[in-house]
């Protein structure tokens, strides 16, 4: 019987060769990282100024901590400096000052962390609260404004409000018929101005990831609370702050690791070379800055950055086991 051709496919011979070159050949795909570098190249630009900063200033420059266990000399080199182990480590631990100065180091940071963490929180609680755009639009942007003034301008401000006969505080403490302090000379009460002052400065722009974490949390748990019922200040103790805590956990963790740097900007350009407030001020960055700029000797100072990362280090690491262990949520690994 015959066949018809219409109703007869043709199988191509095995080792027929495709007319198409590209037939029969798989792409080979873009690794993980290639493939998200390409779709965000522009984005990765974007950042590549800081990453290129970073790398300058932070991974080049691992090779000069070996000047921390020499006596640095600048015509010889880092790699042919003569070599003394731990003794650029004796002159500030054997110095009078160096638990003074690591007291007050420890207590500004607890200061401003804890301060500062809960006035940043309460301002992003805050801008949530609020439902007029307008308002909370104007309400943030001066609570950030601070945030790009330098410490140079801030110091200003503080003179202009504590100057012992000019300044606006003994004014109006004179005016009410108040003592006037001579706050340039009260070491005592700088820990608590230079931590209001951190937190006017800080405290705006660090609301700003609170804020986030909190417009990320899954908006039906407030609805379904409003149909129970439950109130504001209810909704914020019950879903708003645990959902927070996470990522106050976290920040909180990140600033531990640096508990042993003090503000050297803020407490330069505000305290200077002030010694009647060096006894609660004084903390080990302007310490280290001070014996460098009367001995030169960068060995010295190197010694100590070297002391204060290893330590901060550490307590990351520690508080983190705790955390862990405690508040899984909350740990960074």
């Amino acid at each position: 019987m015959p066949m018809n051709d219409t109703n007869v496919k043709l199988q191509p011979a095995a080792n027929a060769t495709p007319t198409n070159p590209s037939e029969g050949k798989v792409k080979p795909k873009k690794s993980g990282f290639l493939r998200e570098l390409s779709r965000n190249r522009f984005s990765y630009l974007l950042a590549l100024p800081a990453v290129i900063y970073v790398f300058i200033f932070s991974y080049a420059t691992y090779p000069y901590l070996i000047i921390a266990f020499e006596r640095f000399n600048y015509q010889q080199g880092i790699f042919h400096s003569e070599w003394i182990g731990f003794k650029n480590f004796e002159f500030f631990f054997k110095s009078s000052d160096a638990w003074t100065v690591m007291a007050n180091t420890i207590k500004l940071n607890v200061l401003f962390l804890v301060f500062g963490t809960v006035f940043a929180v309460a301002l992003a609680v805050l801008f949530n609260e609020i439902r007029q755009k307008l308002f909370i639009k104007l309400a943030q942007s001066t609570m950030i404004f601070p945030s790009f003034l330098s410490w140079i301008i801030v110091s200003y401000l503080m003179y202009m409000l504590f100057a012992t006969d000019t300044g606006m505080v003994n004014r109006i403490l004179d005016y009410f018929g108040l003592s006037t302090p001579n706050w340039y000379s009260e070491a005592k009460m700088w820990p608590w101005l230079l931590t209001g002052m951190k937190i006017w400065k800080d405290a705006g722009m660090g609301s700003i990831i609170y804020l986030a974490a909190i417009t990320g949390i899954d908006q039906s748990l407030y609805e379904s609370a409003d149909i129970d019922g439950a109130t504001r200040w209810r909704k914020i103790r019950s879903i708003t702050l645990p959902l927070l805590a996470p990522t106050i956990a976290i920040l909180t963790l990140l600033n531990l690791g640096k508990i042993f740097y003090g503000d050297f900007g803020m407490l330069y350009a505000i305290i200077g070379d002030n010694g009647v407030l060096y006894p609660t001020t004084d903390v080990i960055d302007t310490y280290v800055f001070r014996a460098l700029r009367q001995i030169g000797d960068p060995s010295n100072a190197a010694a100590i950055g070297l002391f204060q990362s290893v330590v901060g280090f550490v307590l990351v690491f520690v508080f983190n086991f705790i955390t862990r262990k405690f508040y899984k949520e909350g740990a960074l690994y």
